[in-house]
Parts: structure tokens; sequence; C-alpha cells
């Protein structure tokens, strides 16, 4: 829809005059394939890896895994929000259901949702609590008025039986209860992870397991590894799983994990391949450089999560939070492994102009082009210039 220029760069054989596909056709491919079909991207992109150099095989035995949070994209939530929202799409659904209710309390709601975070800014707590409680009051009241209502009708039933439930729940959910709690109104499946950060206690999403390489490739640092894990797991508990996927995904066997200390009381059958941060006993040299190399997975991360879109999960459930965190980690290596190329087609190239140099060639059927021994200065790749004299052209290396 651009322009005819831009259609006839993209392939097209006619101009257009439609979008050539509908917004929501990457959400049913993704849904099409599912996870376990995502995953083979990933596993391509290492086989790429592995086939060109950028990776070896004794890079995919010694691991570092980590694990971090992959935030929902929801607002913060507080009990005067999700009370208030409750009241909202209730509302909404009865009206357009064709519901008649005996009182919206839309009004009053607004205004008590609004009094509650002011009167919490300027530390008046009592009058808090009691605009708070008029919310959960209004709330009950349409609860109570639509199962009234759809009393008998199977088809209303079912069609408000999942959104009552989620506001009976957040009706009756207080700030300290243990369990399961409601989060969020559209993504329900969101859990509260405290990780001991100082500018962010609690943050709200899944926990995302991560596997990289401990040593240094040539081609950069890929996943080797990234699942999302819900019902926020120990740390240690999900080690043994994340070396089997892991195994199973390249098929090589994993000789050496390093972790941080939230794996301690791991569930891996073998305890004598796991190396925790800080550990002394059984600690040679080798061991010991790797265990300072672990720390490069937490850059690993912060690129996942700035460059990759695993920062803030924008797909619908938990199948959303799975895909996304495999599509992140294959996206990461996937712009490892262009950067990859150019590195070689750089040095393709530089081979090809010093074969040029070392051979004459004829230009306009009188000069040669003088041939000059090969420089090199370390690892670096020269750039190599066509300069005019007066015997003619010459290749120059800069």
């Amino acid at each position: 829809m651009e322009n005819p220029y831009f259609q006839y760069f993209c392939g097209e054989v006619v101009f257009r005059h439609e979008l050539p596909f509908d917004r929501s056709s990457l959400t049913r491919w993704r849904q099409r394939l599912g996870e376990e079909q995502i995953v083979a991207l990933l596993q391509e992109s290492l086989s790429v890896a592995h086939r060109t150099g950028a990776i070896a095989t004794k890079d995919l035995e010694r691991v570092a895994i980590d694990t971090t949070v992959q935030e929902k994209a929801i607002a913060h939530p507080t009990d005067a929000r999700l009370t208030h929202r409750a009241i909202e799409k209730l509302v909404e659904l009865a009206k357009r259901e064709g519901v008649e209710l005996r009182q919206s309390y839309l009004r009053l709601a607004k205004r008590a949702a609004i009094m509650v975070g002011r009167y919490t800014h300027a530390h008046q707590f009592k009058r808090a609590r009691r605009e708070l409680k008029f919310l959960r009051t209004r709330l009950g009241r349409i609860i109570r008025d639509i199962r009234r209502k759809i009393e008998g009708n199977t088809a209303l039933e079912d069609r408000f039986g999942p959104l009552l439930d989620l506001a009976l729940r957040v009706r009756h959910q207080e700030h300290r209860q243990r369990g399961p709690k409601v989060y969020s109104l559209h993504a329900p499946e969101v859990e509260c992870i405290g990780r001991g950060k100082a500018r962010a206690p609690y943050e709200f999403g899944c926990k995302v397991s991560i596997a990289t390489p401990v040593t240094a490739p040539k081609g950069g640092q890929f996943v080797l590894h990234a699942k999302a894990l819900h019902g926020n797991p120990y740390d240690g508990h999900t080690l043994g799983p994340a070396i089997a996927d892991l195994e199973k995904l390249t098929g090589v066997t994993v000789r050496r994990i390093h972790g941080d200390k939230g794996y301690r009381g791991h569930n891996y059958p073998n305890r004598f391949k796991v190396w925790i941060s800080g550990q002394v006993r059984r600690v040679t040299k080798a061991i010991r450089r790797e265990m300072r190399r672990r720390a490069a997975i937490e850059p690993v991360i912060g690129h996942l999560k700035q460059d990759h879109r695993m920062g803030r999960n924008y797909l619908t459930g938990r199948d959303g939070d799975r895909i996304n965190a495999v599509l992140a980690a294959a996206g990461y290596n996937f712009s490892l492994l262009l950067r990859w190329f150019e590195e070689l087609l750089r040095v393709l190239s530089l081979i090809l102009c010093h074969a040029l140099l070392a051979a004459p060639l004829h230009l306009t059927g009188a000069a040669k082009l003088s041939s000059r021994p090969t420089r090199w200065r370390g690892d670096a790749i020269l750039p190599i210039k066509l300069s005019c004299s007066k015997d003619g052209p010459r290749f120059r290396v800069c």
C-alpha cells in the first residue's frame, strides 16, 4: 500500500489496493503452530550456527543457566483499579447482551476509584479504605443483580460465567491472602514474582528459564534454551527439566552446568555436574574460569528484553507467554547469525581482493596492476581502495 515502487521492490507483480495480510494473520499462524513447532526456529538457528562455525560442540557441553521475569502488558494492579474495571466490564457485557440492570454505578464507581488514589497519596488510609469498601459493595450488588436476571438462561449463563467468576474473586481477595490472586481481568494467568530488586520489588508476568554457553563462541553468546515457567516455581526445581529439554534440542550431552545461588537445592540427578556461584570444593582452574564467565548470561537477558520483546509480552494467555519467550530467543540468535555472516562476507571479500592484488590484471590493454604482498594487522580487516597514478589504476591497501 506504500507506493508502486515499494510494492515492486517487495516482489508484487500487479499493483495491490488492499493489504496483503490481515492483522490477525500472525496471531493465527502462532496459534496454529504452537510452542512445540516454534521451538524448531530456535533449533534451526543453533544448527546453522554450528554448521557455519559460529558455535562449536564444546560450547554446547558447558552452559550457564538463569531465570528472569517476562512481564505481561498489564497496568500496575491495585484493589481499587481491579474492582472498578470489574464493574465496568460487567456493565458493558450486560448492555451488550440486553440485560437491564437496576443500577450501573458507573459514575459513583469512577469517583470512588479516583478518591482511593488521592486519599492513599495523602496518607489518609482510613478514608481510602472507606472508598474501597464502597467499590466492593457496589461490585457485589451488580454481581447479584446479574445472577438474578440470567438465572435459568443457559446461553447467558455461559457468556457471563467466566467474567462473573473473576469479578467474584476480585471482590473477595484480600491484601495479604495466600494463594493465587487476580492481577488483571484480561490476563488472569499473571503471577506476582518478587525478585528482590530495589527498583522493582515485584514484577507481574511469568518466569522464563534461559541457557547460554559459559564459553565464548566465535559467533557470540547464543541462547541454547528458553522456556516460560508458570506457577512461580523455585529456580532449583526448574534445572532438571530445563537441562533435559536443552539436551533434546541440541543433541549434545551437557558436561558442566553453572548457575547462581538461586539454584541451591536443585533437583538435577547428577549433582557433580552442577556448579553454584561461590562454590569452593572441587573447583579447578578451568572451572574457576568458567564460573567467572557465568555472568555473561546477564547481558544476554538484557538484550532479549530490550531488543527482542521479552521485556513486555503482548501475546494472550499462557500459550502466548511460552511462544513469546521462544520467539525472542530465536530472534536474538538470528541477529547474531546475521552479524556472523557479515564478518564472513567481509573476510571473503578481503581474500578475493588480495587474490586480485597477487595476480596482474590488464586494464585498457596497456598498464598492469602491480602485485603487492598481503599486509595484515592482527585480525583487522583492511579496506582496499582503487587509486590512479601515471602508470594506471592500482588497488591500494589502506
